[in-house]
C-alpha cells in the first residue's frame, strides 16, 4: 500500500535568513501515520537572495522531495499559496510560513483529528492552549480578535483564530476551492469557502507561536488588515461563488 504524503506549501518573499533554518525543522519531523513529506516552496520574485538559497538547498538535499516554483513578478502571499496548492501532489496540504514563527514539530498534533477520521480541516489556534507565545503586539491581538469574530459572525464557525498560518487540509478540499485572493485576504476567503461545504468537519487546536517584530521581518501590516476586513463581508455576503 503506497504511504500518504503530506505537502508542505511555503510562500517565500526574502526570507534568505531563515529560509534553510526552517527547512532544517521540517527535515526532523518524523510524521505519524507512515505519512511522506512533500515539500513544495513558491518564491514570489524576492529581491533578495531567497531563490538562490532555495536552489543551493534543494542541490545539498538530494533525497528531500522539494519543488521549487518562481514566480516572474511579485504578486502576493496569496498567489504564491495559489501556486503551491496547484503544484502539491499529496493527500493532505499544510501552510507553512517561510519564517520561524511556526514549529513543524506540531504538525503530527494537527494532524492527529485528520489521521483519526475525525476532521477534514484543522486551524492551529495561536489564541487557546498552554503553549508558548512570544508577546507582542497589542492592536494586532485586538485586531486579529475583531476580524476572527467578524468572520464567525458571517460563517457561524466558533474559531479563536481564523488569520492563523497553520491550516491543514485534505486536499480534495482545498484543492477544490475557486481561491482569488493575491495577498493576505487568502485567510478570510478561505475560512468563507470551506464553511459552506457541506458536512465539512472543521476542528481547530493550540500551537505555540513565536512572532517577529518588523526589525525581524514581518510584513503584515494594517493595510493587510483592512483587505481582510472587506475579504470577510466580500465572500460571504456578496462573491459567493
Amino acid at each position: 500500500m503506497q504511504s500518504k504524503v503530506l505537502s508542505i506549501i511555503i510562500p517565500v518573499y526574502n526570507e534568505e535568513k531563515t529560509i534553510h533554518l526552517i527547512l532544517d525543522k521540517i527535515q526532523q519531523v518524523e510524521l505519524i501515520g507512515g505519512l511522506e513529506k512533500e515539500i513544495v516552496m513558491v518564491n514570489d520574485k524576492s529581491s533578495d537572495n531567497s531563490w538562490e538559497r532555495l536552489q543551493q538547498y534543494k542541490a545539498d538535499n538530494p533525497n528531500l522531495k522539494m519543488s521549487l516554483y518562481d514566480h516572474e513578478v511579485n504578486k502576493g502571499k496569496g498567489a504564491a499559496l495559489h501556486t503551491g496548492i496547484g503544484k502539491a501532489s499529496g493527500d493532505l496540504i499544510i501552510i507553512q510560513d517561510a519564517d520561524l514563527e511556526y514549529d513543524p514539530f506540531e504538525y503530527n498534533e494537527l494532524l492527529q483529528p485528520i489521521l483519526d477520521g475525525h476532521a477534514d480541516v484543522v486551524y492551529g489556534s495561536r489564541f487557546m492552549g498552554g503553549k508558548p507565545h512570544r508577546i507582542l503586539f497589542f492592536w494586532h491581538s485586538i485586531g486579529n480578535g475583531m476580524l476572527t469574530l467578524l468572520s464567525n459572525a458571517m460563517t457561524n464557525l466558533n474559531l479563536t483564530d481564523m488569520e492563523t498560518c497553520y491550516k491543514l487540509f485534505k486536499a480534495p478540499i482545498i484543492k477544490g476551492l475557486q481561491l482569488k485572493e493575491n495577498r493576505f485576504g487568502f485567510e478570510p476567503e478561505v475560512t468563507a469557502k470551506i464553511s459552506r461545504i457541506p458536512n465539512i468537519r472543521i476542528y481547530e487546536l493550540g500551537i505555540s507561536y513565536y512572532g517577529r517584530t518588523y526589525e525581524d521581518g514581518k510584513k503584515i501590516g494594517w493595510k493587510d488588515g483592512v483587505r481582510a476586513l472587506y475579504c470577510i463581508l466580500k465572500y460571504n455576503l456578496w462573491a459567493k461563488g
